[in-house]
């Protein structure tokens, strides 16, 4: 792998350098790929598509979109004539898409764990956050918080072998992970009340060095968004179950 912060991108498809990404801020699968094109230098616009409940009356969704993601969910991305959607998908298709700063090691084991530690962090990370932000009963927010406590301090053994998640350089694991550091104060705001192991702790550190980090990373106003939709998502689902 080339060192992380400085790489420059070689292009190795003709239509590699039309890159468009489908996706918005608040959507924590669009901000993993957002992580990894910023982290990877590689230019490419952007097309504000808001996940279906965040979306405002009226808008209209792009037909491109319509027409390319299976689905109808963000992320989606085109290189070229192209389409990937799914977080994970899009980043292994980035990987084959272009030379230079790469988020995978060259080995077949290095890559081997990076991917078994990617999909671990979806079941053991990314399931509980979601599962606080979208709680509406205080134990089940509580037990999400529990879980994902559990699972940052799994993720602190890894650390205490590397600097980073699966070896000694960011990798698609870091990618997989951001949006729950990006959102960490906010989901304390909505119920997280676990621990974050000391190892993690300083992991996030450095990953707000990279290049990645300043492509997705909140301001106060998006945190306090964000706070504010779950809050008001809350309320409406309590006043249904009380009428």
């Amino acid at each position: 792998m080339t060192p992380p912060l400085g790489a420059e991108l070689v292009d190795r498809s003709p239509s590699a350098g039309d890159v468009t990404l489908f996706g918005h801020w608040i959507c924590p699968y669009s901000v993993r790929v957002s992580f990894a094109l910023a982290q990877r230098g590689i230019v490419h616009d952007v097309v504000d598509v808001p996940p279906t409940a965040a979306r405002p009356r009226g808008f209209v969704v792009p037909t491109e979109f319509v027409e390319h993601s299976p689905r109808g969910e963000i992320p989606m991305v085109r290189i070229g004539a192209d389409y990937r959607a799914d977080s994970l998908p899009i980043l292994d298709w980035l990987e084959e898409s272009f030379d230079g700063r790469s988020l995978l090691p060259a080995d077949e084991v290095g890559r081997a764990l990076v991917r078994d530690r990617t999909v671990w962090i979806d079941a053991h990370v990314f399931a509980p956050m979601i599962g606080i932000y979208y709680g509406t009963d205080e134990t089940r927010i509580a037990d999400a918080s529990t879980s994902l406590a559990a699972g940052l301090a799994a993720m602190g053994e890894w650390l205490e072998e590397s600097p980073w998640l699966a070896g000694q350089e960011p990798t698609v694991a870091e990618a997989a992970v951001i949006p729950v550091y990006v959102r960490l104060d906010a989901l304390r705001r909505l119920g997280f009340a676990g621990p974050v192991d000391p190892r993690v702790a300083e992991h996030i550190t450095r990953c707000t060095a990279l290049a990645g980090w300043n492509a997705v990373a909140w301001t106060d106003e998006q945190s306090s968004d964000f706070v504010g939709r779950f809050e008001r998502y809350r309320a409406a689902r309590r006043a249904q179950s009380q009428g």
